[in-house]
């Protein structure tokens, strides 16, 4: 099967190139138009309008506020030129502590990136940021394969993560919005939202899981006990191979939705891909370039 790839819309430079962006890598020798690094006043800098993280926990930045106080700003932000200021391509956080702790200037290293770049160090930098929840963390990989064209080999190279644990995080993304919301709040774990990803009505047992308290295994064993459960488990263990269970993983992970397929000899078969909202049905036609007509 030949992998279909999103365009690069252009962009300059690879994922590990602006991995390294980020990493703040040590200074090079030679000339440049302007210093890699040097500081600048808090006052010079903006963020970015189009940062995909729009809250930034209060107790967080107080606590970072008091270590750069101590210890002051150790990473350099990463910025851009934007007319008379530097827009903040890495480090809000950083910018938005300093001026708690009342630091008037911060170390900078500045680069000319284009708004996809911006864009792209935006969500990756995010994605690397431990507090950030399954759903926060599966959004980012599926932005980074559907607007830069990123396979999910590539990310697990890039970001040190295995290609299931992004796989696995991307598919809790074809669960339904109640689901989701109850994963950010936390009443759910991703091993929770896992086991719910094959059932019938994940949001019923979802509700059920959060008033009970179940545990992993006391919803896997719910799961199971469910009604034609077992038969559909043995369907899929005795029919399909790995090969074709790994394959359904990743066209589920690469869509945010369950991916069956049913191969029916002869090198015929089916692909049925399933949706829980119209949002989702509308995202598909997206990827497949065909309008929802209504």
């Amino acid at each position: 099967m030949t992998e279909r790839k999103p365009e690069r819309r252009g962009l300059g430079r690879g994922l590990s190139a602006l991995m390294a962006e980020v990493a703040v890598p040590p200074a090079e020798s030679g000339t440049s138009e302007r210093p890699r690094d040097q500081r600048l006043p808090v006052e010079k800098l903006v963020p970015n309008p189009d940062q995909p993280r729009r809250h930034f926990d209060d107790t967080a930045l107080a606590e970072l506020a008091n270590s750069i106080r101590e210890k002051g700003v150790i990473q350099p932000l990463i910025v851009r030129p934007k007319g008379e200021s530097f827009e903040i391509v890495a480090g809000e956080r950083r910018w938005r502590a300093a001026q708690r702790a009342q630091v008037h200037d911060v170390p900078v290293i500045i680069r000319d990136f284009t708004d996809t770049e911006v864009l792209e160090i935006a969500i990756i930098e995010n994605i690397q940021r431990t507090d950030l929840n399954p759903v926060e963390e599966a959004m980012g990989y599926r932005a980074l394969i559907e607007r830069f064209g990123h396979t999910q080999e590539q990310l697990s190279q890039a970001m040190g993560k295995s290609r299931s644990h992004i796989a696995n995080l991307m598919r809790l993304l074809s669960l339904p919005e109640e689901v989701l919301t109850l994963l950010r709040e936390g009443k759910l774990t991703a091993g929770h939202a896992r086991a719910l990803i094959t059932a019938d009505d994940p949001v019923m047992l979802a509700r059920k899981v959060v008033r009970d308290g179940l545990s992993v295994r006391q919803t896997e064993s719910l799961l199971k006990a469910a009604p034609g459960a077992k038969t559909k488990s043995k369907t899929k263990s005795y029919s399909k191979d790995a090969d074709t269970r790994a394959l359904e993983n990743d066209l589920s992970a690469t869509l945010g939705m369950p991916v069956d397929l049913d191969y029916g000899g002869g090198g015929r078969g089916t692909v049925t891909i399933s949706f829980s909202s119209m949002e989702q049905l509308d995202r598909l036609c997206g990827i497949l370039g065909t309008p929802v007509r209504t």
